[in-house]
């Protein structure tokens, strides 16, 4: 049985807060700058490289 520290939905809430911020940072920042002229792809790079960082967190042993 996994504990509170190491279950799938907390290694994902520290990853995306912690471990990947500043990927969520830079992807956050290009929605804000482009949320009024939405486009496809439009912050695709980003979002590649936060959702990059995430699997590699997630794929880790806590």
């Amino acid at each position: 049985m996994s504990t509170p520290t190491t279950t799938p939905l907390r290694r994902l809430a520290v990853a995306s807060t912690v471990t990947c911020s500043q990927q969520a940072t830079v992807y956050g920042k290009c929605i804000l700058a482009t949320y009024t002229d939405v486009k496809k792809d439009a912050c695709k790079e980003e979002f590649a490289k936060f959702g990059a960082c995430l699997r590699e967190a997630m794929k880790r042993k806590w």
